[in-house]
């Protein structure tokens, strides 16, 4: 479930309540290490190999390392901001011993990092704390209570969007009325809903949900003036197989969802994996030497048979559309890595392995 908008910017508290669920970091994971010292002279940082602008707001004698990577595209609707966000907070509790729920710090930095500091489906509470006292992350179920669940993510384009997710959804909340209206009348139901549906594993429902939650989001940012696009022709029409798809088989057997980006994650359940392979090969086929084409999880895919193309009736692509599957599971959230061959930062805090 997508988050709307804000209604306080400075600390970063929601307008709505939503749902996410963390990715198994074997997959799709954001690394980051951190480090203090007396001898540094400056607080320094690093993202994907690139020096970004020093930190601010911060006289302490001890000055702060911090060197991240994420190993999918970052600023693609791919939630890498959440990543990492929720990585640093990690990290940074770790090495302050701070213990307890660190979802409220993680919220400071990036909204969605609430939910990503824990592992399985998780619910961002919007709480009515004027202060965000009360907005925070609760786990719903963990990783291990819906084990059969898996993740398509189909990278369809890797470069940044546009238009940032603060931006955009700063302009929705300024001039969307669709936007009040789904705050006011549809999320706090469906919210509800999908959690039931997470408890009690019920995939028709989930995916349903799933599915019109996003597409309500990009019905949002189309009436948002000017409007917000990101999604492209070729994700509509991954939109469009899905239901193919879906009616074809007579079953809701996979599900869609769109953050703010074009690249489409999808949700379905383990056993309808290989088919649904299949069927994305068919229509969406790779370049013929491709490399690290499909990543993830090992799977053999099943050919869709000529009957179930009969029944599709779908436009099949050029090679090349799709940059990128991979193919995960839900995930328990953050690890710490201990062997210094995992760091990004040497003795001395400076950068290694970080691009």
């Amino acid at each position: 479930m997508i988050l709307g908008g804000k209604r306080d910017d400075s600390l970063i508290l929601p307008t709505n309540d939503s749902i996410s669920a963390t990715l198994d970091t074997a997959q799709l994971h954001a690394k980051t290490t951190v480090m203090i010292s007396s001898d540094f002279k400056e607080d320094r940082i690093w993202l994907n190999g690139k020096k970004r602008s020093q930190l601010s707001g911060y006289t302490n004698d001890w000055k702060i390392r911090i060197c991240s990577k994420n190993n999918f595209p970052t600023a693609a609707g791919l939630a890498s901001s959440a990543a990492g966000y929720a990585c640093l907070t990690a990290a940074l509790a770790k090495l302050y011993k701070i213990e307890g729920d660190i979802s409220i710090i993680a919220r400071s930095g990036s909204g969605s990092a609430c939910r990503s500091v824990m592992g399985g489906f998780v619910r961002w509470y919007m709480g009515s704390d004027k202060n965000g006292t009360d907005s925070l992350a609760k786990q719903i179920v963990p990783a291990s209570h819906w084990s059969e669940m898996r993740i398509l993510v189909l990278v369809i384009s890797d470069e940044q969007k546009k238009v940032p997710s603060a931006i955009g959804m700063k302009r929705s909340i300024e001039t969307s009325q669709l936007l009040q209206h789904r705050i006011m009348h549809v999320v706090p139901e469906r919210a509800n809903k999908m959690q039931q549906a997470i408890v009690e594993k019920d995939f028709k429902n989930f995916a349903e949900l799933t599915m019109k939650d996003s597409n309500q989001f990009h019905a949002v940012c189309l009436d948002t003036y000017p409007p917000c696009i990101y999604m492209n022709n070729i994700s509509n029409n991954i939109m469009n197989l899905v239901h193919s798809y879906n009616d074809a088989v007579n079953d809701v057997k996979v599900a869609y969802t769109y953050d703010a980006g074009p690249n489409a994650t999808l949700y379905l359940l383990e056993k309808d994996v290989p088919a649904v392979i299949g069927i994305l090969d068919h229509f969406f086929p790779p370049f013929e030497n491709a490399i690290e084409y499909r990543r993830g999880l090992p799977v053999e895919e099943i050919k869709p048979s000529q009957d179930l193309l009969e029944k599709l009736k779908f436009q099949k692509y050029p090679p090349g559309q799709l940059k990128c599957m991979i193919y995960t599971k839900i995930g328990d959230g953050p690890k710490y890595l201990n062997n210094p061959q995992d760091h990004l930062l040497d003795g001395q805090g400076n950068p290694i392995n970080c691009s």
